[in-house]
Order: C-alpha cells, then structure tokens, then sequence
C-alpha cells in the first residue's frame, strides 16, 4: 500500500463495462512525511467515497484488480482506504 493525495478525476464515457459507474480519480503519490513522490497515477476509487483533496491510501496491479467489485475490471491502481491521520515515529 502507498499513501497518496486526490488531485483530480479522469471522465471516460466509452470503457470496459466492469467499469460502468467506477469513478477514476488522479492519485499523487506521496512518501510518510507528504512529500510528493514520482508522477500521478490514475486509480480506481474501490471505497466509492474519496474525492478531490483527500488523503488516501491506495495498492497497485494485481492487487487493485481484486480490490474492485467486479473482481479482475483492468486497472492498475485502487484506492483502497481514507486516511484520518498518519503519525510516523522515527
């Protein structure tokens, strides 16, 4: 799992039809202190909540196709959880 931020949505009017009604959302990815880390990615909102702003967290590949219902809909990345807070101890 990866944390990362909502910066905006993808709109696809023609797509697998497993993903009818699956909102795509761009995801920075950030490391533990919130730093920006790497490009945007886009992924799959599998909690149906998480919007623009939001902390998230989020898993890749194999992983976010089983995090979806259906099960196996062709994505690389799936938000999987909101984040309330992150407390690192180092």
């Amino acid at each position: 799992m990866q944390l990362g931020r909502v910066r905006g949505a993808v709109v696809a009017t023609i797509k697998d039809p497993g993903m009818v009604g699956m909102k795509l959302l761009v995801v920075q990815p950030l490391d533990e202190e919130r730093n920006d880390v790497g490009e945007c990615v886009i992924a799959a909102d599998a909690v149906y909540q998480a919007g623009v702003g939001d902390l998230i967290y989020f898993v890749a590949s194999r992983e976010a196709a089983e995090a979806m219902a259906p099960r196996f809909v062709p994505v690389d990345h799936a938000i999987v959880g909101i984040v309330d807070d992150v407390d690192v101890r180092l």
